[in-house]
């Protein structure tokens, strides 16, 4: 049940980049789990991978390509994470990605995989193999939509985003997808997200920027607090437009571009989280520095107890404050702490709000999308967090999800 999510009714394409799916049958039945990306001949591509080191043996191996040269081609497959398999993983990713090269005329090297789903089982790289066939034949630009389902596991709601950008040189366009529903939490937030651009940009500056954008986006969502094995983030700019990002001015419209579609990715996925209800965004001001803001945000977010209020709706406002207090702040002064919830002054000087009644607190979190706000009053800095509830289906999906 995604939180006010609606999967997008079209994703326009972006010049220069193609895409391709197919039904591979690698898990799923009746549905395609197989996707082919096509960067563009003169692509740049920055890529952001999972800190988990018991990373998957894609993750390994695309980060083997990407230092190695030019990528162009991006082959992800859902329904098998193709982690915790050893060396036969790895060797299997690389199967893959020389299928893929003989499949495209292309330097094996120049293909970059993914995969998403079940830990530790062996990738079927002869399924996978019999598919680049089609794939490479199907390859069109307008099959963004398609490509989003494809890469989908428990997610129940197709993620995508679109920007379009006029600049001082000509109009780009930005266009991204992700999966994602449980296994969230930084770093990076199990998900995948692909974004493309027709903006032309030198690699160093994409990846500049696609870090800057994760910082707060998908580095600030968790619906579990369980990082994965096969996180990936890949920021394609073809260069198709033949605009590039020269004039400052057009540099700032394409950065603030990128951070709201990262944005708007990484809440869809928390909207989207695993048996969710409800929205969260845990907001933490007045904070020394950004790191004691996320550090308390984090905290809150991460709580069960928290969560479990928030999805029963039950104003337990003390274990917002129980999670504030165990956060690990320094010479940390209860009396200035201060938390609102949608509005609702529920604590001020570190205990209950004078005017604070439990009609109010129960009409604040009983909506669907909460802004819980606490305010440390010992600096300038702030942080948000964005988390969700945990309801029953949590426990049913993932006591599940193997079978």
């Amino acid at each position: 049940m995604a939180v006010a999510l609606q999967a997008p009714m079209r994703l326009p394409p972006v010049p220069g980049i193609r895409l391709s799916t197919c039904a591979a049958g690698i898990r799923y039945r009746d549905r395609d789990d197989l996707l082919l990306i096509d960067a563009g001949q003169d692509a740049a591509i920055a890529a952001l991978f999972t800190t988990n080191a018991f990373c998957a043996a894609p993750v390994l191996v695309a980060r083997e390509h990407l230092a190695a040269g030019a990528p162009r081609w991006l082959l992800i497959n859902a329904g098998n994470a193709n982690a915790g398999t050893g060396a036969a993983g790895v060797a299997a990713a690389r199967a893959t990605c020389a299928a893929a090269g003989r499949a495209c005329d292309a330097d094996p090297h120049a293909v970059l995989p993914f995969s998403t789903g079940v830990i530790g089982e062996p990738l079927p790289v002869s399924l996978v193999e019999d598919a680049l066939p089609r794939l490479y034949a199907g390859l069109r630009d307008d099959a963004w939509l398609a490509a989003g389902r494809a890469i989908m596991t428990t997610d129940t709601v197709l993620k995508g985003a679109t920007r379009t950008v006029r600049l001082a040189a000509g109009t780009i366009t930005l266009t991204g997808i992700a999966k994602g529903s449980g296994m969230i939490h930084p770093d990076m937030a199990t998900m995948l997200a692909f974004i493309g651009t027709d903006a032309r940009i030198d690699p160093a500056l994409l990846r500049e920027l696609l870090l800057n954008a994760v910082d707060r986006s998908f580095n600030a969502v968790t619906v579990d607090g369980d990082t994965s094995t096969n996180d990936a983030l890949v920021c394609m700019a073809s260069g198709a437009s033949g605009v590039d990002l020269a004039a400052p001015a057009d540099l700032d419209r394409f950065r603030a571009a990128l951070d709201s579609l990262c944005l708007e990715l990484a809440e869809a996925i928390v909207r989207d989280g695993e048996g969710a209800t409800k929205f969260v965004r845990v907001i933490v001001r007045g904070a020394r520095d950004r790191r004691e803001a996320r550090r308390v945000a984090e905290t809150v977010a991460l709580s069960p107890l928290v969560k479990t209020a928030l999805f029963a709706s039950d104003p337990n406002w003390g274990r917002i404050l129980a999670a504030v207090g165990r956060a690990g702040i320094e010479t940390f002064l209860i009396e200035r702490v201060r938390v609102t919830v949608n509005g609702v002054e529920i604590v001020s000087a570190g205990g209950r709000a004078p005017d604070y009644t439990e009609e109010a607190g129960q009409r604040a979190f009983a909506e669907a999308e909460l802004d819980i706000v606490i305010d440390l009053a010992r600096g300038d800095a702030e942080y948000i967090k964005y988390t969700c509830d945990f309801s029953y289906d949590y426990v049913r999906i993932n006591a599940d999800y193997r079978s």
